[in-house]
This record gives C-alpha cells, structure tokens and sequence, in this order.
C-alpha cells in the first residue's frame, strides 16, 4: 500500500512558494501544518484511516478559516489554493481507502477543480483503486490527460540560432583557488569521490550532499550561500535547506575538484506559479556532455542504452516522448520514492518551460550579506514572453549558446 504520497508534497511545494516569509500569520500556520503532517502520516503508515480523515479536515478548517491581509492574500494565494487542492486530493485517497466511494468522488472533484494536476501519479496512486472505474472518476481522468504539465511542455516552441556576439560568456572559477580548495580540503572530497571513474565519483559527491544536508523547501539559511557556510548552518540548526541553496553548494563542491558545474534554475510557464526547482548540470569529459544531477532527489537520468542524459535531452525526450530511465534510488530526504511519472513527467516537465544559469559559476555566487550581484541568463522557447521579466537578466533563444562547451 502506498502512502498518501502527495500529503508530504502539500508541504514540500508550498513551503517552497512560501519560503520565510516574515509574516506571523502564515508562518504559524505553517507550523501547525507540519505537526500535523506528522501525526497524519503516521496514522497512515499504521493503517489507521480515521484518524488521517479527521486530520485532514481539521487542516482544511486551518486553511479555510485563515486570516489574512489584501497584502498576504496577494502574495500567499496561490500557494494556499494549491494546498486545499492537495488536502482534498488526499481526502479522495482516504476516502477510497475506507471504501467510501461517494466522498471519494466528491473530494477528487473538488481537488481538480481547484487546480490539482498531477495526472501521472494518479495513475499510479493505489490508494484510489476503489474508484478507478467510477465513471465520474473516469471521466476527470480524461480530461487531465490533456491538461498535463507534460502537454503544456509539448506545445512549446522550439529554439532557433541567432548572434550571440552580444551575449555574455560563461565563466567558471578555477579548482586551484584558494576558497575552493578550502571547499576541497574541508570536506575530504578526494575521499568522498573514491578511486572510481569520472561519473562515479560525480554521483558519489551528490550521494554525499543529499544524505549529509536535509532538503527542506522553507528554508532560506540565514548563512552565507557557500558549502561550507550552508553545511556548518545546517549541522548547527538541523535545519535543512532549499533545493538552490543544495545546488549551490553542491555546484562548489564540483568545481574544486575540477569539473566545469553550473547550477541550474528549472521553472514554469504559468507567471502565478511561483514554484521552481534547481538542480545541477556537471561537464563530464569521458562523456564530453553535460549531465543532469539533482541533489535534493539524489536524481541522475538516462536513455534506453543507459547513457547519462543532459538537462536538455531530458527535456526533449519529454517533449518527443523517447524513454527516459530515472536511478531506481532516486528519494526525497531519504523518505520518499520518486518514480519517473511523478518527478520528471509532472515535476519536472512543469519547470522545464524555460531555464535559467548564473553567469558565473563561482563560489557563493548569491551572497546573503554581501551586495555582490551575479549576472543570469535564460533561455525561453520562441514567442514565449512574460509580463515582468526583471528577474530573467539576459534572455536568448538559442539553446545551443546556452548549453555549449565548457
């Protein structure tokens, strides 16, 4: 039996649209949302149904019942509507497990109508085996497979060549300075590498991060944004960290030892959606490519031939509908599975509509305290525009400048 596995997303996507947020109101909200992800959790993990639906509803009271300011309502509604949508879908998958069919049906409905989307773990969902063949339940179905965030991903335009004499060049710092070597030589990276080829020792440094700094999508570590700050913050708090700030460290710790890195901002089409997801592109030179590595998903991908994949093969290959193989160990925190339906054909094809870099790949590129400002640039598909593009830096539709040789 599965877990109800989009209730830990409730908090996972939403904390993250959240972030810190300096208002009292929602942040303890947020705290009384995750006592009580806790207990419901539990209660599902010991079978007891009951006690999940009357949790359930009693956060749903919690959400409805909020108090908020015409300022936090324009600025957290979004991420509020998405949580009522994710606590009816996991009212559906109670309800269906304690064979309730009609309140099954009733909180699905409800779920898809205030935004729910995620077509492919449906699909894959046990927990609602007992209304799979409802013809209301049916009929839902049909309609999302043609509203996925696959198929929005699979009717953007492609790229084009185009000058780029204009655009800036991509630097990356040089493993032999002294900050990254401080990165090197703290945390033994040599050791943790090992004696492997070039791709084991890549995976073993992301297997290190992700087992040794939480994931946790509220937290924007009031640290430095370096390794070594971020680490000595999480080990000195036990708080985790967002999933950019687990990029960028991971990000240094490939570029003192040797290998061109980047991080790399994933993100939507839709402006209202403020949820992104940051993940990592390392050069591989017995590849001579670029690869995808997720620290927060312990993620890597690769084709029908097991061949590493790159971030924009991945994206293709969503958009044409190629295989793509995701590492069987693929989790989040160690807790939660990640399939390849749920990560990369509904998260992932979500935040693969347009993609952003740093200009320069250094060490803490983003300082919290400091006024130092790296420069970005992103790359949209054509005839894709936005309302408000400051946050874009410089745009380029040529996909081939993006991705070039290190």
């Amino acid at each position: 039996m599965k877990k109800i596995a989009l209730f830990l997303t409730i908090l996972l996507v939403s904390l993250t649209l959240f972030g810190q947020t300096g208002s009292p109101t929602i942040d303890n909200f947020l705290i009384q949302c995750q006592e009580m992800n806790s207990k419901c959790q539990e209660h599902h993990d010991n079978q007891n149904f009951q006690q999940v639906e009357v949790i359930l509803k009693e956060l749903l009271t919690l959400v409805e019942e909020m108090k908020l300011s015409e300022e936090e309502i324009a600025k957290f509604q979004s991420g509020i509507e998405d949580m009522k949508a994710n606590i009816y879908y996991n009212l559906a998958c109670t309800y269906s497990l304690l064979n309730q069919k009609e309140q099954a049906l009733e909180s699905f409905e409800k779920s898809v109508a205030l935004g729910y989307n995620n077509y492919f773990h449906i699909l894959e969902n046990t927990d609602l085996d007992n209304i799979r063949k409802e013809k209301r339940f049916v009929a839902l179905l049909e309609k999302m497979s043609k509203e996925t965030n696959l198929s929005t991903l699979q009717q953007a335009e492609g790229y084009e060549k185009s000058d780029t004499a204009e655009l800036p060049q991509f630097f990356y710092e040089e493993a032999e300075s002294a900050r990254l070597q401080d990165v090197k030589r703290l945390f033994k990276l040599d050791s943790i590498a090992g004696n492997g080829d070039e791709i084991s020792k890549i995976l073993n440094i992301m297997y290190w991060i992700h087992n040794n700094i939480r994931h946790d999508g509220s937290s924007f570590a009031l640290a430095e944004f370096d390794a070594i700050d971020l680490y000595n913050y999480h080990k000195a708090t036990d708080n985790g960290i967002n999933c950019r700030l687990l990029a960028i460290a991971l990000n240094e710790m490939y570029l003192s030892m040797g290998w061109k890195s980047r991080y790399v901002v994933c993100l939507p089409k839709n402006e209202n959606d403020q949820d992104c997801h940051v993940i990592n592109c390392v050069w591989t030179d017995s590849l001579q490519k670029w690869i995808w590595i997720d620290p927060t998903f312990a993620a890597f991908v690769k084709d029908e031939n097991g061949i590493f994949l790159s971030i924009s093969e991945v994206r293709e290959r969503l958009i044409d509908g190629r295989p793509l193989i995701l590492n069987e160990d693929a989790n989040w925190n160690n807790h939660t599975k990640q399939t390849k339906e749920n990560y990369l054909m509904n998260y992932m094809a979500k935040n693969l509509y347009w993609i952003q870099v740093p200009v320069n790949s250094i060490f803490n590129p983003e300082s919290r305290y400091r006024d130092d400002v790296n420069e970005y640039v992103s790359l949209l598909p054509i005839g894709y525009t936005r309302s408000n593009t400051t946050i874009m830096g410089t745009i380029t539709h040529n996909d081939e400048y993006f991705w070039q040789k290190p």
